[in-house]
C-alpha cells in the first residue's frame, strides 16, 4: 500500500494558484507523468511540493521564484544522467531546474520515469 495520501484536488488546487506560464507548464509535466504511471498517486508535501508515488515516492516537482524543479528522487539517476541534462538544464543533487521558457525534453521525462519505476521494482 502507498505511503502517500492520493489527493490529486490538492494539487489541482496547487497548480490552479500558479502564474500562467509555470502552471502550465507543471500541468503538462503532471499529465505525461500520469499517462506514462497510471496508477501514480500524487499529493502535495510540505505545502509547496508535488509528489508522485507507487509504495514510494518515484518523482515530484515544485514551482520557485526564479525557476521550477523537477525531483527526480534518485541522486544516482541524477548521476548517470547529468551530463545529458547539464547540456540543456542546471541539474542540482537529484533535482533539474528548468522554466516555462525550457521545458524539460518529453524524452527525458520518459527516461527518468522509466528508470525511476525500474530502481523502485529493484527495492522489493
Amino acid at each position: 500500500m502507498p505511503t502517500s495520501k492520493n489527493d490529486p484536488g490538492a494539487v489541482a488546487a496547487y497548480l490552479a494558484g500558479l502564474p500562467e506560464a509555470g502552471r502550465t507548464a507543471l500541468e503538462d509535466l503532471r499529465e505525461l507523468i500520469k499517462s506514462t504511471v497510471p496508477e501514480v498517486q500524487e499529493r502535495i508535501s510540505y505545502g509547496t511540493s508535488v509528489i508522485f508515488a507507487l509504495e514510494r515516492d518515484l518523482v515530484g516537482f515544485v514551482a520557485q521564484r526564479k525557476h521550477l524543479s523537477f525531483f527526480t528522487m534518485s541522486p544516482e539517476l541524477a548521476t548517470a544522467l547529468g551530463d545529458k541534462i547539464k547540456a540543456t538544464h542546471k541539474l542540482s543533487g537529484a533535482t533539474i531546474h528548468f522554466s516555462p521558457d525550457n521545458p524539460l525534453p518529453i524524452a527525458l521525462v520518459m527516461r527518468i520515469l522509466r528508470a525511476r519505476l525500474k530502481e523502485e521494482a529493484g527495492r522489493d
